[in-house]
């Protein structure tokens, strides 16, 4: 075990890296997620289609597959992501928003019609609808998902390692070729990390769903 310990300072900076794409992706995915899934209960067919087109091929395309599209294909038409973190962030942010405005759509189908209803009838718009009546009441049922979609960003990071940014897979690659012979610690090293920002979410899933099973 002695490799863990004397290579702590390069994990603490891979895990450091892993934990900035989760939070900002994270954050950028959840406001992007929750415009696409107002798009898609909008009343607007171009908004529909629209949305629904992008999440559709985001949710089937490998993430691998949309780094690749990013870096290599969109320089070709002039657009020129910067490489390293910040082109990480934003393929993360497409990708997971997919998954978030599908959680977030599900949660607004569940509340009952009759309340979006009552609120057209009292003259509100779709936007106020929304915002002070059908999402306050789908949120409780949305958490727990959406929870469970960032402990996949997590993991998706991963992702990331093979595009000029040093996360924690990255760095657990850097370590077993230069420890050879202590290789399996080295991954089990990198697996902790993971666990470190994985489990503390899993659990926290947990505690919310029971308590909106309890509030209903």
């Amino acid at each position: 075990m002695d490799v863990l310990t004397d290579n702590l300072p390069a994990y603490w900076t891979g895990f450091r890296m892993t934990l900035e794409l989760t939070v900002l992706a994270g954050a950028a995915a959840l406001l992007w997620g929750l415009v696409l899934a107002a798009c898609r209960v909008s009343p607007l067919r171009p908004l529909r289609v629209a949305a629904t087109l992008f999440v559709e091929v985001l949710r089937n395309t490998p993430l691998t597959l949309v780094f690749f599209f990013t870096v290599f294909v969109l320089p070709r038409f002039g657009v020129l992501p910067p490489l390293g973190f910040w082109t990480a962030v934003i393929c993360l942010a497409a990708y997971t928003s997919a998954f978030v405005c599908e959680a977030v759509r599900s949660g607004i189908n569940s509340v009952g019609v009759g309340q979006a209803e009552a609120a057209r009838a009292i003259g509100l718009t779709f936007g106020q609808t929304l915002g002070s009546v059908v999402l306050p009441q789908a949120v409780r049922s949305v958490v727990p998902p959406l929870i469970n979609v960032l402990i996949a960003l997590a993991k998706n990071t991963s992702v990331a390692a093979g595009f000029a940014v040093v996360e924690l897979t990255a760095t657990g690659r850097r370590l077993a070729l230069a420890n050879p012979g202590n290789s399996i610690a080295v991954l089990v090293g990198v697996a902790i990390f993971y666990l470190v920002i994985t489990i503390p979410a899993g659990q926290l899933a947990g505690v919310v769903e029971r308590r909106v099973v309890f509030a209903r």
